[in-house]
């Protein structure tokens, strides 16, 4: 998907690491590897890299359909859909491939690590790593240990996302995090003062891009997010 995709631009362009995409068929794979060289094509143009950087930088990427593809990396990035009982399998089957000494980081924008590291024989190795969208431009990486994670995997994970060129913050194990603890909230008021006719679609976002300076209303930006994400993660703060 788009964001497994721009974690793996940055991994390839910027940190310069062999990259494998896991996706669901190989049409999927096909898009991922079209919208990457799309992305770096269009920095190409804008100068911010040379035409030697960006044919490199796909020349790291490599694609399979099963997960068995990573029985030899160092460290994967989960970004499933928000669904918990998904993540686990995944990390139930990825603990099972991968070697011992590997790291099991997931996208998740709101599921608790500890519940994810619980599907796994090595919870000391299983991180929140929760880049921003759309990842190639936003610069924040938000890293959740777990109960059990260890020092060691948080300064490895930590080195990595600064390698990839973003900044890091690090959050307690709590539903949200730091971003959509605060975040969703101010979106799903935004949504309440539409349906109550507090204002219109535009009134709402002009008043709070104007009003406070930042670069997009709350509504835009939920769309931009996506709706489906967005009641994905308003459900995690609900219920936990």
């Amino acid at each position: 998907g788009q964001m497994g995709t721009g974690i793996a631009i940055v991994g390839a362009a910027r940190a310069k690491i062999p990259v494998k995409i896991i996706d669901v068929s190989k049409e999927k794979c096909m898009d991922s590897l079209a919208f990457a060289a799309k992305t770096l094509e269009r920095d190409v143009k804008k100068e911010r890299i040379s035409q030697e950087d960006c044919d490199a930088a796909l020349a790291r990427l490599s694609f399979d359909t099963s997960l068995n593809g990573l029985s030899d990396s160092d460290f994967v990035i989960e970004a499933a859909n928000e669904n918990l009982s998904l993540k686990q399998n995944l990390f139930s089957d990825l603990d099972s491939i991968c070697p011992p000494e590997t790291i099991l980081a997931s996208n998740t924008s709101s599921i608790s690590i500890s519940h994810i590291a619980a599907a796994t024989n090595r919870p000391e190795k299983v991180i929140g790593m929760h880049f921003m969208n759309p990842v190639p431009v936003m610069k924040l990486i938000e890293l959740i240990s777990g109960l059990r994670t260890s020092e060691e995997t948080l300064v490895t994970t930590k080195a990595l996302g600064e390698t990839m060129g973003k900044v890091t913050t690090t959050s307690a194990d709590v539903p949200g995090f730091i971003a959509n603890r605060l975040l969703m909230p101010y979106i799903n008021e935004a949504v309440f003062a539409l349906g109550e006719g507090i204002g219109t679609k535009e009134d709402i976002d002009t008043t709070m891009k104007l009003g406070t300076n930042v670069p997009m209303g709350p509504l835009t930006l939920a769309d931009f997010i996506g709706l489906d994400t967005c009641l994905a993660i308003m459900e995690v703060l609900h219920t936990e």
